[in-house]
């Protein structure tokens, strides 16, 4: 049973236009060296070395394979939102390429073939086989769904086979260091209907945690390393207890929410509950008491992980833009097994801002790291502060974070609908409100909306041959809302933050969705020490923040009235374009020259003017605060 979604409408139908004219040409250009300025990439060299197509030494990352997976997956994706035939014929190339690096028996990871070819699997804690495996496997999985081209399949199947035939019951123990491969190898059953791969990634599941440690293990049966990480550090790596036992999130967050995704879609597949139930308990702790306003999670730079409930601080927030990626899989994942609107909010919530503030605008620029406040000349450089950068840079060194913003954004489309059956009447949800046509067997629904400018959304029912419900997720964040079918209000049932329309879908039903996108003043859980005494601002699905270019520069002078209203105002920008700004009562404080003072502060009257948070560090480099002392 399949739908498809072509988007449609001007915001992310302009997102996805900007990422297959730009962003992915430009990150080509770069895993190619191609372009001067930027942190050197050698990506696809590594491929051509490992094929004995070109002499020289491995370089980058030890997972440097998985940039060009990556970047495959996303410009596979592309293909399936608008055939590009150069581009088809770049990914031909690129394709058999690969093939011709992989060795005989499917291993496939360029730094092991080039560089240390007498050890491969000894090191799955540091070393990153089973990741960049899982994501060359996605990357196949995506390529084969939008052509219908087998060959990369193949490759991965070749690879996974191998993989199998090492790992498993009676076999080696083991389970990556970075997970990954895990949701990566029920794509690739999912692909093919081959139930190996998903028992594969079944056993890596249930593998992590058991004792005795196989980290531990691994070590004391080999002399080298990739970067002496201790592999006694069991929570960084999430093998501190069998997945099922494990209540709260911890270590390194990307690993985390891969891990959890792939728990998820083993959970579903093989109707486990208690596996279930794990995922359920580790998604409510990280929404509840570990993720930022804008979606972001890991707070630390120091493995990029989790710490403790509540520690959310701001100005040396990590939140990697990979791990808001990896929440939205969770997400996704946890929707499919249970519809809730909670799941598609923070969903929403990491889309609309902890995503999209990982790119620029004109898509060539990107952020690692996602900080809620920033201090020119103290952001970017006091040693504390070193990886919170007021400005994003061209590339990384280790770039895992540009190309996943590619590939989420043009496979959007299998993010924002959902289709289930039930005794031969199907249930269409609509999770995420995006303007275009959703097409179905028998069921065909144009979109029609502003959003998220405005909150009114149109489903004009082309075709509904079939027997077909409908049921619309309704944010948390608007108060209140109104749906009208045919013109007449309707009083849907709601149902876990999702409204059902009482009566099945009939051709030339127009049902409008209408959403309360009245700005509103956000605080924080008073355990968040960060955020006492501070508000924050949000716009339906944005979260917005203050720059100082928008505020007569040094943040710190600044205040929000405690009974200050917002108001909206339509902001011409030469670079942001037209925007919802808001402007909020506040204060501005008159500087004094003392260190310290017996004196308060003098303060006048000042409107603060806020925009959204995906949208700073477009218009140079600035203070930025998502939150605001109010007083």
């Amino acid at each position: 049973m399949g739908f498809s979604f072509q988007i449609q409408d001007g915001f992310f139908a302009g997102y996805q236009k900007l990422v297959r004219e730009e962003v992915i040409p430009y990150q080509k250009k770069i895993l190619g060296d191609e372009i001067e300025g930027v942190e050197k990439s050698h990506a696809i060299e590594n491929f051509k070395i490992a094929a004995k197509e070109s002499e020289g030494e491995f370089y980058g990352m030890v997972f440097q394979d998985s940039d060009v997976a990556k970047w495959i997956e996303a410009a596979s994706y592309s293909l399936q939102v608008q055939y590009d035939e150069k581009l088809d014929r770049e990914l031909d190339e690129l394709i058999a390429l690969i093939g011709r690096a992989q060795e005989p028996d499917g291993y496939l990871d360029t730094y092991f073939t080039v560089k240390e070819p007498e050890h491969k699997w000894q090191n799955l804690c540091e070393a990153h086989e089973l990741y960049c495996a899982g994501h060359m496997m996605e990357a196949a999985a995506a390529h084969f769904q939008a052509t219908g081209k087998t060959a990369l399949l193949d490759i991965m199947k070749k690879n996974a086979d191998h993989i199998c035939s090492v790992f498993g019951e009676g076999k080696k123990r083991g389970y990556p260091g970075h997970p990954e491969v895990e949701l990566a190898l029920m794509r690739l059953y999912q692909a093919t209907g081959d139930e190996k791969y998903k028992d594969m990634a079944a056993f890596f599941v249930r593998e992590r945690g058991a004792e005795p440690n196989y980290f531990v293990e691994e070590l004391e049966n080999r002399d080298w390393c990739v970067w002496s990480r201790d592999p006694v550090n069991k929570e960084y790596h999430q093998c501190h207890k069998p997945v099922t036992e494990q209540e709260t999130a911890v270590g390194h967050a990307v690993r985390a929410v891969y891990l959890y995704s792939g728990m998820a879609d083993v959970a579903r597949a093989e109707k486990d509950e208690t596996l279930q139930k794990a995922c359920k308990r580790l998604w409510d702790n990280i929404t509840q008491k570990q993720m930022y306003l804008t979606g972001g999670i890991g707070s630390t730079v120091l493995g990029e992980a989790f710490t403790k409930d509540y520690d959310l601080p701001n100005d040396t927030a990590y939140a990697e833009t990979c791990a808001a990626v990896g929440l939205i899989f969770f997400a996704k994942r946890m929707l499919q097994a249970e519809k809730n609107g909670g799941y598609a909010d923070v969903m929403e919530r990491a889309l609309y801002n902890g995503v999209l503030a990982g790119m620029s605008l004109d898509g060539k620029k990107f952020f690692y790291v996602n900080p809620l406040q920033v201090k020119p000349g103290y952001s970017g450089e006091i040693v504390t502060h070193k990886h919170d950068l007021p400005d994003r840079p061209a590339w990384f060194g280790c770039a895992c974070c540009p190309p996943n913003v590619a590939r989420l954004l043009m496979s959007l489309s299998d993010y924002i609908w959902e289709e289930t059956e039930t005794g031969g009447e199907k249930m269409l949800y609509s999770h995420l409100f995006v303007g275009g046509v959703y097409q179905s067997e028998g069921v065909r629904i144009k979109v029609e909306t502003a959003y998220p400018a405005e909150g009114e959304v149109s489903y004009m029912v082309e075709e509904a041959t079939v027997k077909a419900g409908l049921a619309i997720r309704i944010p948390a964040w608007s108060f209140h809302y109104e749906i009208r079918v045919n013109g007449k209000e309707e009083t849907a049932e709601i149902r876990d933050g999702y409204a059902y329309l009482s009566s099945g879908l009939k051709a030339g039903d127009r049902i409008v969705l209408k959403l309360d996108m009245t700005p509103r003043k956000v605080y924080a859980n008073l355990n968040v020490s960060g955020d006492a005494g501070k508000v924050a601002l949000q716009r339906g699905p944005f979260v917005y923040c203050f720059e100082g270019v928008d505020n007569g520069g040094n943040l710190d002078f600044l205040r929000a009235d405690r009974d200050g209203k917002i108001t909206e105002t339509i902001k011409e920008d030469r670079v942001l374009g037209k925007i919802t700004a808001l402007r909020l009562d506040g204060k501005i404080l008159k500087r004094k020259d003392e260190l310290y003072s017996f004196e308060r502060p003098e303060e006048s009257p000042f409107i603060l003017t806020a925009v959204p948070y995906y949208m700073w560090d477009n218009r140079g480099v600035n203070g930025m605060k998502v939150w605001m002392e109010e007083q």
